[in-house]
Parts: C-alpha cells; sequence; structure tokens
C-alpha cells in the first residue's frame, strides 16, 4: 500500500462529509447500538489508514467508505456488513491486527472481516499453487459461513473498476482478467446485474477502448430518438394499463455496450442492425399472490396492441432462474417496425433483480424462495469438501457453478432440477446425489437409453439405472462438464489409486526395514529424488510398476536417512526474475526487436508472438512468460487472455510496441458477401493489392447459394494499415462483413 503523506484538516472535512452522508441514508433502518459501531470503525479506519493514498493521490479511507456506500445503497446490505466494508483493509494493510477488531465488535465482525483479508506473504515458490487463485478461494469457500463476505468483495471489486483509472495500462488489464473471469460471472450467480452489467462494461472499455468509445459515442447519439420512441411506444398502452386499477411505472433503457457488443460479435451485424438495442420495464406494486395475475394482464394488454414475437417469450415469473431472477420477458414488433424488448415484473421482483442474494433474504419464505440458493450453496459445499490438487483447479470447478444460462429438466417423480447449459446426462446422475452419479451404468432421457455425455434439454426426464459395482473411470472427465461432478469423479480416481498405492507402500515399507531404516524419515526423501510431488505418486508409482524398488540405488546412509549420489537435479520453481535470466540472449543489431518487455527491448530474451491471436504492430498487447518456450506476446483481447491474466498474473510482465520499427505483420481476414458469380477474387485482390498496395500472402475462396466467404491472408505493417483494409472491403457494397481472425494461415 501506498505511504503518503498523512490525511490534514481540509481533506478529514471531505472524509467526515462523505460518512455522514451514508449515516443520513442509513438513518431510518439504524438502532443506537448500531450506530455507535458505525462510528467507532469510521474513527478506527480514518486513524489507521491516515498515512496511506491511493493511486489518484487522494486519501486512501475514501475507498472503504465508498465500499460501505456501495454495500448498503446498490447491493442492500444491513449495518454489520457496511461495518465490515469499513475495515475491510485495516488488517491486510495497517498495524489494526484480527483480535483488536475482534474485541472492538465482536467475533462476527472480525470473521467476516478475516475472510475479506488475502492470504498473508507473497508468493511461495516452494508451493506451486497459483497466489491469485489462492485468494481467489479463500473468499470463495466464504459463501457457506457468511454471504456477505464475497458481497463486501463485489463491492470492494465494484470501486476499484471504477477508479482504475489511475492504475498503470498492464494493471488494469490484470484487474480486468481476474474480472471477466471470477467476479462478472459471480455477479450473475448472486443475482446483481446491474454490478454484473457494470464489470462487463468497464472490462470492455478497458480491453477495447476503441470499439467501446465508439458504441457508447453511437448511444449518446440516439438518446432523444430513444426517448421519444419509448413515448411513442407506451402511449397506447397507457389507457388500457390504467383501466387494470393498480400503481405502474415504466422505465425505457437501452443494452449495456457490452451487451450490445457481443451482439454484434455473435450475429456479425452492425449497431444499426441491432432492432431491440432497448427494452421498456413495465413494474408494478401488488400483492405477492396478485403478482403472476397482473404480470399475464400486462402481456395480454400488450399484445393486443402490438404483434408479439413468440419465440422469444420469456417467462421466470413461472419457473424462477436459478439465481431467483423473476420476471415476464416478451419481444414485440413496435411502431415503424422495430423490435422492443418488454419486461414485466413486481416492485418486488424489480428489488430481487436489482439487488440479488441479499434482496432474496429479505423475502424468504414468500412464493417458495428458500430453495433458490439453497441448492447451489449445497453444492458449495460439497465442492468444498472435495480434495483438489491445487487451488486452482478448485477455482475452475466454482466457475462451472457460475453459468449464466440454464436447462430446467425432471427427475422421474417429477422433480424439477436445474442445471447448467451443456449439461450432460452423467452431470444430472451427480445432480441428484453423489452415490447415483458414482454408480450410473445407464441412463434414459424420454423413456430412451443415451450415452452418458448426452447434452441435456429443457423439459427432459432423466431416469439414472445404477448398479453397485460400478464405479468411475478417467474417461469420466470427458463426459462432465460441472464442477460437482468432475470434483466427485476425480475425488473417486483419487481413493482408487490410494487404494492400488497401499500395495507399493507395503513394498517400500519393507525395503527400507531390510535397510533398518525409519519409514517416515526416509519417505519424503526418496519420492523427491524421483521427482514425485507426493508419497502418494511414489506409492502409485511403484504399485503400477512405472518405478521399481530396484531403482532406490546408488545412495549413502547418513545418520540413519538416505543420501544419494550425485545429488538429485530436481527442477524447482524459481523466481520469475531467474526464469528470466535463464531465456536471456544475445541481441541481435542487426535485427533489433520492435518490441519492449517492462522498458527493454524484447530480443534480449527468448519471445515469439503468439500464435493463438497473431498480434501486430499497434494492437495492445503483454507477454507471458511460459515454462518452457520463452515468452510469447499475446493481444491483451486473445481469446486466451482473461484465463492467463485472472491465473497467472504473476507470469505476465508488460509489453509496448516501439513506434520507430518497420516489419511484416501476418494477419488473416475472413470476408463475406454476396457473391455475384463473376469478379469476387480478382475485385478483392483489385482493392488490397492495388489500390492499396498490400502484399497477399494466402487467398482461399468458397461460394454457395449466392453468398460467398473468402480468407485473406496479407502481410501489414501495423494496425493502422490493417484497420485502412479492414474500411476499405467493408466500403465494397457486396462484402457484408471483415473479420480479424485469431488464427496464422498454416
Amino acid at each position: 500500500m501506498p505511504q503518503g503523506v498523512a490525511i490534514n484538516e481540509d481533506e478529514l472535512k471531505l472524509v467526515r462529509k462523505q460518512f455522514d452522508s451514508l449515516l443520513q441514508k442509513m438513518a431510518s433502518s439504524l438502532q443506537a447500538e448500531d450506530k455507535e459501531n458505525l462510528e467507532k470503525a469510521f474513527s478506527l479506519a480514518v486513524d489507521a489508514h491516515k498515512f496511506q493514498r491511493r493511486k489518484s493521490g487522494e486519501p486512501y479511507i475514501h475507498h472503504p467508505i465508498e465500499v460501505a456506500r456501495i454495500c448498503f445503497e446498490e447491493i442492500g446490505l444491513g449495518p454489520t456488513a457496511v461495518i465490515c466494508a469499513l475495515l475491510h483493509d485495516v488488517v491486510e494493510d495497517t498495524p489494526v491486527s484480527l483480535d483488536d477488531v475482534t474485541k472492538m465488535f465482536g467475533p462476527k465482525v472480525a470473521l467476516i472481516v478475516d475472510g475479506l483479508t488475502k492470504l498473508d506473504g507473497t508468493y511461495n515458490l516452494e508451493n506451486p499453487d497459483n497466489p491469485q487463485a489462492e485468494n481467489f478461494k479463500k473468499v470463495l469457500s466464504t459463501l457457506v459461513t457468511d454471504v456477505r463476505v464475497v458481497l463486501i468483495k463485489m463491492a470492494d471489486r465494484l470501486h476499484n473498476m471504477r477508479t482504475l483509472g489511475a492504475q498503470p495500462r498492464h494493471k488494469q488489464l490484470k484487474i480486468a482478467a481476474e474480472t471477466e473471469y471470477i467476479y462478472t460471472p459471480l455477479a450473475h450467480r448472486l443475482g446483481l446485474y446491474n454490478i454484473k452489467t457494470e464489470f462487463q462494461d468497464i472490462c470492455l472499455q478497458i480491453t477495447e477502448p476503441e470499439i467501446y468509445e465508439d458504441l457508447k459515442n453511437k448511444l449518446n447519439a440516439s438518446d432523444e430518438e430513444r426517448s421519444k420512441y419509448i413515448i411513442q411506444f407506451i402511449k397506447p398502452l397507457k389507457e388500457e394499463l390504467g383501466k387494470l386499477e393498480i400503481p405502474f411505472r415504466v422505465l425505457g433503457r437501452p443494452k449495456a455496450i457490452s451487451s450490445i457488443y457481443t451482439k454484434i460479435k455473435s450475429s456479425k451485424i452492425s449497431f444499426e442492425e441491432i432492432y431491440d438495442i432497448f427494452a421498456v420495464r413495465i413494474i408494478i406494486d401488488v400483492p405477492v399472490e396478485k403478482e403472476k395475475i397482473f404480470c399475464w394482464q400486462i402481456y395480454s394488454i400488450i399484445t393486443d396492441v402490438y404483434k408479439p414475437i413468440p419465440e422469444r417469450l420469456k417467462d421466470w415469473v413461472t419457473t424462477p432462474k436459478g439465481n431467483g431472477y423473476e420476471s415476464l420477458h416478451t419481444t414485440v414488433i413496435g411502431p415503424t417496425g422495430r423490435y422492443v424488448e418488454v419486461q414485466i415484473r413486481s416492485e418486488r421482483m424489480d428489488e430481487i433483480a436489482e439487488k440479488g442474494f441479499a434482496a432474496h433474504w429479505k423475502y424468504k419464505g414468500i412464493k417458495k424462495q428458500e430453495n433458490v440458493f439453497d441448492n447451489w450453496l449445497d453444492n458449495i459445499r460439497e465442492l468444498l469438501d472435495a480434495k483438489h490438487a491445487n487451488a486452482l483447479e478448485f477455482v475452475t470447478d466454482f466457475k462451472t457453478n457460475l453459468f449464466s444460462e440454464e436447462v430446467y429438466v425432471y427427475t422421474p417423480k417429477g422433480d424439477m432440477r436445474i442445471i447448467p447449459k451443456g449439461a450432460t446426462a452423467l452431470d444430472f446422475a451427480f445432480e441428484i446425489h453423489t452415490d447415483v452419479g458414482y454408480h450410473a451404468t445407464a441412463i434414459k432421457v424420454n423413456n430412451k437409453l443415451v450415452p452418458m455425455g448426452y447434452k441435456l434439454n429443457n423439459g427432459d426426464q432423466v431416469q439414472v439405472v445404477t448398479n453397485k459395482s460400478q464405479k468411475p473411470s478417467e474417461d469420466w472427465l470427458k463426459l462432465v462438464v460441472t464442477g460437482k461432478a468432475r470434483a466427485k469423479i476425480r475425488s473417486a480416481m483419487k481413493e482408487e489409486r490410494k487404494r492400488q498405492g497401499e500395495y507399493g507402500k507395503e513394498a517400500l515399507e519393507r525395503r527400507l526395514k531390510t535397510l533398518k531404516l525409519d519409514f517416515e524419515e526416509n519417505v519424503e526423501i526418496i519420492a523427491k529424488h524421483f521427482g514425485h510431488k507426493s508419497r502418494g505418486d511414489l506409492y502409485y508409482a511403484l504399485s503400477n510398476e512405472d518405478m521399481k524398488i530396484s531403482d532406490i540405488k546408488n545412495f549413502i546412509i547418513e545418520n540413519g536417512k538416505i543420501s544419494f549420489k550425485p545429488p538429485s537435479e530436481l527442477v524447482k520453481s524459481s523466481p520469475i526474475t531467474e526464469e528470466l535470466k535463464k531465456i536471456q540472449q544475445r541481441p541481435s543489431k542487426q535485427n533489433r526487436s520492435n518490441i519492449l518487455i517492462n522498458g527493454e527491448p524484447a530480443d534480449m530474451y527468448q519471445y515469439s508472438l503468439a500464435s493463438c491471436c497473431n498480434p501486430v504492430q499497434g494492437d495492445d498487447i503483454f507477454a507471458y512468460l511460459t515454462t518452457n518456450a520463452g515468452l510469447k506476446i499475446h493481444r491483451t483481447s486473445c481469446s486466451n487472455a482473461t484465463h492467463l491474466l485472472a491465473n497467472y498474473g504473476y507470469r505476465v510482465l508488460k509489453a509496448d510496441w516501439e513506434d520507430n520499427q518497420l516489419s511484416n505483420f501476418v494477419v488473416e481476414l475472413k470476408v463475406s458477401g454476396i457473391d455475384s458469380g463473376v469478379g469476387v477474387i480478382q475485385a478483392l485482390s483489385h482493392e488490397i493489392s492495388n489500390k492499396l498496395g498490400i502484399n497477399i500472402r494466402s487467398f482461399s475462396i468458397e461460394g454457395h447459394g449466392g453468398f460467398f466467404e473468402g480468407k485473406i491472408s496479407i502481410f501489414v505493417l501495423n494496425k493502422d494499415q490493417l484497420n485502412q483494409v479492414v474500411q476499405s472491403l467493408e466500403n465494397l457494397e457486396w462484402v457484408s462483413s471483415v473479420e480479424r481472425t485469431d488464427k496464422k494461415f498454416k
């Protein structure tokens, strides 16, 4: 944490004003004891952080106060969570200890603050676990003890994302990748839609700044027209809605910029071609027992006035989503033929949609809401109980529990289960019960036998046939997608491996007994010498005959311990600086690199451009230190970037292009459009080679049904020249899309 000049009187007044504003908003929900504890927490936080400043230069205390405000205002948490938010960094960054917090605020607050504190110490190179994954695991593990830890962490991350501009570019990319990897899907699963959307928008702003600004400007330019259209759309509905004699309000809001970009990419259309660029939301204030009736009445009114698109009807009123979301969605053809999405919900539903998990507890007991999160939390508990090889394996399994799309399937008795889209019949078996999964021999879907890897669809009825003698095999890991199933199969495999390893252990015990050596004192030495990560791996290798007892040779015995000669050349994790030294090379004077790594020429090291994304000069890039192939230069928008930056940030180095270098880069473009039957290849070649003077490396094209798709590999100097090619091709009236692919031509 940066140290700075102590907070001054003027700054203290601003901080106090910020805190008083929060107290005023909370006033109606505060008991006298709450107010006293809030004041104590504020005083402790101000004093603890008084010498600390953020990257922007402002006093650090602004951050915990803002996190506390987000917890109360935007997530809907109570006084205890607000106190913990004020204190969330004191144990980690200041001399205040957890014991101090316990004495002042009690064990409940201390437990939450402890959950919010990162793991102690820096990355331990003797431990192969990923430090980022370890911290993820610590926070995620608190879900089953006190979900407020994760909700406060969400608020903390949200404020950090909102103030990310003060951080250097390479830090922004790492933080955005972490957010996209774990916090965005977690926000979705907890029903925090506004926070999820803001995360996605800020991540897009960081990774694709030009695209973000372009879409933002287009949205702003159409804002006035959109407002007029919403008034026009709702006008014929208002009279009919008024006849229902219930309080209602109508909102019109555009899609999030990130959602628009996703649609542009997935549908391969332009901004102007997106019809449902905004949604109209009708919110009614009625008793819970009348919500469903009135929602459907409003749907009837809307579809009497405007023609609906039947396949776009989504009924989450009858069957809420797995994260508690309730709403009735339909898309209709509004005035001037534009598609308009309409969302119909009650005030209660709207609060759950806005504040997710926190609002769920407020309404627990209503409409059988108890099971909305309980089943999911049970799955998380089982996931935590399962043994994982490392924290990264846990986080990967956990991520599959954060699915955004769901499928509703049924047991033979008609009980409904919500599973992720893409889940298989074998996933369903483990969803029913671990033992059912372990012993599954055959699975029927809608009374027909299906393979275990069969992907389930909405409405499927699934029956699992079991046999006690059946056991999971390694192949089963390829047949499942959910974290629960993967963890349980791996756990079963480990148990089987452990059972088999007992034979190897017995053989080793006999060998050491013959040598009159203590087993416990020597087994670790032997395991390390032969490169095994654990005793269990050594035992399994011996029992499986991958290694033999006779291989244990060339040793001497000193003080009752085995010592191997010559010393084992074990590969140990070394600091990144040491690993960089290993890939240093003599720079070439003739072909000096046009890339800087941490400000130094890249040709000081063994490096190459990543083939997965094929960067060109001008692209935003970063360097990733691989374990055996030197440095790889990736685009920040690479399909692998989020995974690398989120999980291996400690192996990522800052990379930049130098302006004064000229090099040719190979880029592949995918061009599609209307096939007029003659001259497509000639016209494209003429545009690229003759008009723009760009060299074509290779060209392939296919035409069918009046439509063509071509792949053109070209040499460019930089991103600007590439953009010029793309724009020129897009301007051809018979070309519908030009897209840069991540792959090189082979």
